[in-house]
């Protein structure tokens, strides 16, 4: 069971690192938790979740609902703190519209940001936040 919302993140692209490290600073109650896509939990959540291999950046769990793409980042934004939570005004822009959009940038990802050799590994402080999939009963 997920008890938190689970962002799942591409752990070798500068981007999504970027990304998690944002929220992290900027979600003092620490309820997210974050799962690399390359790993053994995120495989199996992928599994899980019958999620397609074309997506391949960013998803967010919650519960037992998946959100991917543009609708995923709106989401993110909408349990952060003002005034990053305001980004869910995005959400006037048609679904069809923002997910073009966002598989532009994800699709350029690599090349306007880099990547790196082996995902990215939690500090001691940070280990609670990135569970293993024994941890999520996977």
């Amino acid at each position: 069971m997920i008890n938190h919302p689970l962002i799942l993140f591409d752990g070798i692209c500068n981007l999504c690192n970027g990304v998690v490290n944002f929220i992290i600073k900027r979600h003092p109650r620490a309820s997210f938790r974050f799962v690399t896509l390359q790993s053994d939990a995120g495989e199996r959540l992928i599994k899980k979740y019958n999620i397609p291999p074309e997506i391949d950046s960013v998803i967010l769990v919650i519960g037992n609902k998946v959100y991917t793409e543009s609708e995923a980042a709106v989401e993110i934004a909408k349990l952060l703190p003002f005034p990053w939570n305001i980004a869910v005004g995005f959400k006037v822009i048609p679904r069809g519209l923002r997910n073009k959009i966002y598989r532009w940038i994800a699709k350029n990802r690599y090349s306007w940001f880099g990547k790196e050799v082996s995902c990215r590994l939690p500090t001691p402080e940070e280990k609670i936040l990135f569970p293993e999939a024994s941890d999520l009963n996977l």
